[in-house]
């Protein structure tokens, strides 16, 4: 998951030592001159340590390169944005990172989603989400907005029915077996899996559990050709780079490829009820 940021990071460490080749000062000079340890220079320029905006800007100043300060200080930003830990993201509680995934959905034409285990957000009924969050504020120790959180997940699923977005949500089976909130709200939730399969704009289907995946995954968003967000137990990663967005679109391509959708995917369903009693 952090390899996208890994490489942001290389990526920038190559154009700081291009400026301090450019500038003909060898990695110990520029440490000496700045006041750091020596190994500070290798470290930032091969993607070891992430430098800071102060850094960025003694580096700039110390190989006469100031005209490259602001772009190298929004690649530093972007990497920032590229992985966020939940215990940021979620600092305020949890509608705001609600209603910040309703902006990307408001934004996009095509969003594509994978959730191995988890009914996806778009679908779950507001007993379900409440588990879900609860579970949430509980385990990373935030502030208890949980109300005001179920509240804007289910405004976004307002987006599955205004204006001309396209859906395609893909679950494993194990979603349907998952205990999320007792048997009486996996019931509704599965009812309700069952009345959204006749959504128009949405294709839904389920990647049964004898499944050969293509990779070890994990749950995924797409929105259009322009960014993916991948949740981790620990932090959220946000993905731009074509190429890598690229290798989604063929993960997700063979996920639906290997889906059962219509009849098959309800009957799926009504096998998950009827077990429940």
């Amino acid at each position: 998951m952090v390899d996208s940021v890994q490489q942001q990071r290389e990526a920038l460490g190559e154009r700081l030592r291009a400026l301090r080749q450019a500038a003909g000062l060898s990695g110990s000079e520029l440490a000496r001159r700045a006041g750091w340890h020596q190994t500070r220079v290798p470290k930032i320029e091969y993607g070891k340590t992430k430098p800071s905006v102060v850094d960025i800007q003694l580096w700039c100043k110390l190989t006469g390169a100031q005209s490259e300060m602001p772009d190298l200080v929004a690649s530093l930003r972007n990497i920032d944005a590229a992985y966020r830990e939940w215990r940021r993201t979620l600092s305020g509680g949890t509608k705001q990172k609600q209603h910040e995934i309703l902006r990307l959905m408001q934004q996009a034409k095509v969003i594509r989603a994978y959730q191995p285990s988890l009914i996806p957000g778009l679908l779950q009924t507001a007993e379900y989400a409440s588990a879900i969050l609860r579970r949430s504020i509980k385990f990373h120790g935030i502030p208890d907005d949980l109300d005001e959180g179920v509240a804007k997940r289910l405004e976004r699923q307002q987006v599955l029915y205004k204006g001309d977005h396209r859906f395609h949500l893909l679950m494993g089976e194990q979603a349907l077996y998952n205990k999320v909130g007792g048997d009486s709200v996996m019931r509704g939730q599965l009812d309700r899996l069952i009345a959204a399969m006749g959504l128009p704009r949405v294709t839904f289907g389920i990647v049964p559990l004898s499944t050969e995946l293509p990779m070890q995954l994990t749950n995924f968003v797409m929105f259009d050709e322009r960014r993916v967000t991948v949740e981790g137990i620990t932090a959220e990663l946000t993905i731009t780079q074509p190429r890598e967005i690229r290798l989604y679109h063929r993960t997700f391509d063979v996920l639906a490829g290997r889906s059962v959708t219509g009849a098959v995917a309800r009957e799926l369903i009504l096998q998950a009820i009827s077990r429940r009693g």
